[in-house]
C-alpha cells in the first residue's frame, strides 16, 4: 500500500467545498490535513468543530489556536460566540458551515474526486466488515488501496477515511453503516462508489429503520446513488437483494451459492478450523481454502472475488488474497483452549441472522461433540426485541445444544424461546458475565464446544477473556 501523505489543502479548496462562508483569514493559506481532534492536531492542520453527542468541538477552539492552530471550520450558529476579531487580527481562517459534520462529509467528497481513486463501497446487515478486508486484501494484490482502519462506516468515520486519500491511492475499500434512514444515501453520496456492494437484508437496526421493508429500503438507497456507469455487486442467495436488482440502473454482478451466479462456489467443506470450496471465476474452477470456519464466510469471500473480478484481476489473484486473510478479530475467532475446550469468539457484533449462521457453524464445527452457547443482546432491535430475542433463544435450542448462557435486558425473552423449543430450564441460565464464567468453570468438559457472541455493547469479550485465564490457570 502506498506510503505517500494526505492530499494538501489551502483555504480556498475547503471554501469550495463546503460552500461556506469566509469570516477571516487568507484564502491562499496551506494545510496538511483536516482534523476533528483537537487532543491530536498539528499547527498546521484545518480543525473542523464537531457537534457531537457528548463533546461540542467549538469548545476546543481556543486551546487549539493557542496550539498554532491557524484554520477553522465552525457553524454559523455559533459563530456570535466565537472570538472572530481576535482569530481575524492573528490571520487564522475561518469557514463558517450551516453544519460541521455535513461539512466534513462534502471536503470528503471533494478529496474522493480530486484524488482520481475509484471506490468499492460496501453495506449489507451482516459481512460488510469482512466482506471489505477481504476486498481490500483482493485489490492490494495489484493496486495501491486505501481502506478504514477500524469500523469508519457512518457520517465521521466513512468521510475520515476517504481524507486519508493521496495522489498515489487507486482505490478506497469502504463500508456504508447505518442506523436511521436516509444515512446510506448520504454516505453514498459522499464517496460516490464506482462499485457497490450489498451482502444480504435482515432484522438489523430495527430501532431506528422501523421494519425488515425499512431495512431493505434504507440498503437500496447504495444502488440509487452509484456513480455513472458504475456496477452493483450482489448476493444472488438473498431474495430481497435480488428483488432490488431489478430496480437498479447499474450493471448487475450476482453472486452466491446459486447457480444463477457469475461468481459462485461449488463443493464447499467446512472442517474445525477452515473451509474450502470451489471458485467458479471467469470460466475458471480455482481451489481456495479459507483460514477460518463458517460458511457464512464462502459469501463475503465470494463478494470479494466479484470485486477482484470487475476490475480484471485473475483468478490466481484473488486465490492468493483469500487464502492469506485472517479474520477480524471477534469473528468466527475460534480458541483452542488448554484442556481441550474449544470456543468461538464471535463477539464482535450481533443480529438476529447472524446469530443464526454463528449456530450453523458451532453445530458444524462441534461434529457431535457437547455444545454451549452464550449470548448478549442484539442491540438495536426497536419494538420487534422481544419477539426476537424470543426466537433466538428458540434457533438456539434447535441447534442442539446442551446449555444455554444468556445476558442482558432480553434474558427472559432467549430462555423462554429455548424452553418453548424443548431445552429444559434447568439447562439455560441468566447472569452477569462473571455468573456466566463461574457457571461454565464447574460444566465445561475437554472436548466441549462454545460459542460466545453478542451486540458489541454487551461486552461479551469479557467472557472470552476470563474463560481463557481460567483456562491456562488451569492447566499450569
Amino acid at each position: 500500500m502506498t506510503q505517500s501523505h494526505p492530499l494538501p489543502w489551502t483555504a480556498a479548496e475547503i471554501l469550495e467545498a463546503t460552500r461556506g462562508e469566509l469570516l477571516c483569514g487568507d484564502l491562499g493559506r496551506p494545510f496538511s490535513r483536516v482534523s476533528i481532534d483537537s487532543r491530536n492536531i498539528s499547527a498546521d492542520d484545518v480543525f473542523v468543530a464537531i457537534i457531537g453527542e457528548v463533546h461540542d468541538g467549538h469548545a476546543f477552539t481556543s486551546n487549539i489556536v493557542d496550539q498554532g492552530v491557524r484554520g477553522l471550520i465552525i457553524s454559523r450558529h455559533k459563530a456570535k460566540q466565537m472570538p472572530i476579531a481576535a482569530w481575524k487580527a492573528s490571520n487564522i481562517a475561518c469557514i463558517a458551515v450551516e453544519d460541521t459534520t455535513r461539512a466534513l462529509g462534502d471536503i470528503a467528497a471533494f478529496n474522493r474526486l480530486r484524488s482520481h481513486a475509484s471506490v468499492v463501497a460496501i453495506t449489507g446487515s451482516n459481512g460488510k466488515t469482512t466482506t471489505r478486508r477481504m476486498a481490500t486484501a483482493v485489490l492490494d494484490q495489484q493496486y495501491d488501496t486505501l481502506t478504514a482502519v477500524g469500523n469508519f462506516n457512518n457520517d465521521i468515520g466513512l468521510p475520515l477515511t476517504l481524507l486519508g486519500l493521496s495522489i498515489g491511492h487507486q482505490w478506497a475499500v469502504l463500508e456504508l453503516g447505518t442506523n436511521n434512514p436516509g444515512e446510506i444515501a448520504r454516505l453514498a453520496e459522499i464517496c460516490s462508489p464506482d462499485i457497490g456492494v450489498l451482502t444480504n437484508i435482515g432484522p438489523a437496526h430495527l430501532e431506528g429503520l422501523g421494519s425488515i421493508e425499512g431495512v431493505m429500503q434504507e440498503k437500496g438507497d447504495l444502488l440509487k446513488n452509484l456513480a455513472p456507469g458504475a456496477k452493483a455487486i450482489l448476493n444472488a442467495d438473498d431474495p430481497r437483494v435480488i428483488q432490488l436488482a431489478a430496480k437498479t440502473k447499474a450493471d448487475v454482478i450476482l453472486y452466491g451459492l446459486s447457480h444463477e451466479a457469475a461468481i459462485r462456489a461449488e463443493d464447499v467443506d467446512e472442517t474445525k478450523d477452515t473451509i474450502s470450496f470451489q471458485l467458479i471465476f471467469a470460466g475458471e474452477s480455482i481451489p481456495v481454502h479459507l483460514n477460518t470456519p463458517g460458511r457464512f464466510m464462502v459469501s463475503n469471500a465470494l463478494a470479494a472475488a466479484a470485486v477482484g473480478h470487475q476490475i480484471g484481476l485473475s483468478g490466481k489473484n484473488v486465490k492468493t488474497a483469500l487464502e492469506a486473510f485472517k479474520p477480524v478479530a471477534g469473528r468466527m475467532n475460534i480458541r483452542h483452549l488448554p484442556g481441550d475446550i474449544h470456543l468461538i469468539d464471535d463477539t464482535y457484533n450481533a443480529n438476529p441472522e447472524s446469530m443464526r449462521a454463528a449456530f450453523a457453524s458451532l453445530s458444524t464445527l462441534r461434529a457431535g461433540a457437547r455444545g454451549f452457547v452464550a449470548v448478549g443482546d442484539m442491540l438495536e432491535l426497536g419494538t420487534q426485541a422481544k419477539s426476537l430475542h424470543r426466537n433466538l433463544g428458540a434457533d438456539a435450542a434447535r441447534s442442539g445444544i446442551c446449555r444455554l448462557y444468556a445476558y442482558g435486558e432480553f434474558t427472559a425473552e432467549v430462555r423462554a424461546g429455548a424452553h418453548d423449543n424443548g431445552m429444559s430450564p434447568t439447562d439455560t441460565f441468566g447472569g452477569t458475565h462473571e455468573d456466566i464464567v463461574e457457571d461454565l468453570k464447574c460444566r465445561l468438559q475437554p472436548g466441549d464446544w462454545l460459542l460466545i457472541k453478542g451486540s458489541r455493547g454487551m461486552a461479551m469479550e469479557t467472557v472470552v477473556r476470563k474463560l481463557q485465564e481460567w483456562c491456562e490457570e488451569s492447566d499450569g
